[in-house]
């Protein structure tokens, strides 16, 4: 993949729609090989690449920075997990295996309530899906989830007066990832896995049809 051509957008779609259930890449390879980029362009590209190859990695980074700035507020703590199950909620693939996880534990105990936890089948036409596969979580949709998890982490982030904080660290967060994606030179493993990853998704909308 040519990243210097995918623009935000293209950027932002993929780490939606990607697998994030693979676990975060070794230290070793995290903590190593920075150069300075050579031009805009290069950066750009480098930048990007580094952003989808590293995501897992950048996920956990921002939240143990996060945690680590309200070690002695316990609300701003569970505000900080419901902010990030909020956003992971963006994501297919946490939804989808969040939502599963879920449900096979409640058929353990309630295989009536596990059954009203799946969701609607999508009306098919001429063997194709008569819409685009909506998300679902227990039953709901997956709308309802993020916005409730976000308004109870809003209210909680307020009573704690955590808000200037979460600001600060979310902020070191980013500039930490923005600075290690800047520096960090793509190995041929990343590419490598890149193509890989290109390729399970054109061969599971080839499936689909």
């Amino acid at each position: 993949m040519d990243w210097g051509t995918v623009t935000t957008e293209d950027l932002i779609e993929a780490l939606r729609e990607v697998e994030w259930s693979s676990p975060p890449r070794p230290l070793s390879e995290f903590f190593s090989r920075f150069t300075f980029p050579r031009s805009y362009s290069k950066w750009n590209s480098r930048l990007k690449c580094n952003l989808y190859y590293y995501r897992t990695n950048y996920f956990i980074m921002i939240v143990v920075i996060l945690a680590l700035g309200f070690l002695r507020r316990p609300l701003a703590s569970v505000a900080v997990l419901l902010t990030t199950l909020s956003i992971a909620f963006l994501n297919d693939s946490f939804a989808g295996t969040f939502s599963e996880k879920v449900t096979r534990t409640v058929r353990q105990f309630s295989p009536h309530l596990a059954a009203k936890m799946r969701p609607a089948l999508t009306p098919v036409i001429r063997g194709r899906p008569s819409t685009k596969r909506a998300i679902f979580i227990c039953g709901r949709p997956r709308w309802v989830f993020v916005f409730v998890f976000a308004i109870v982490s809003f209210f909680l982030w307020f009573v704690s007066c955590g808000f200037l904080t979460v600001l600060w660290a979310f902020g070191i967060g980013l500039l930490a990832t923005l600075v290690h994606a800047s520096f960090r030179s793509p190995n041929l493993k990343a590419r490598l896995n890149t193509f890989r990853e290109e390729f399970r998704s054109v061969w599971r909308n080839y499936s689909e049809l």
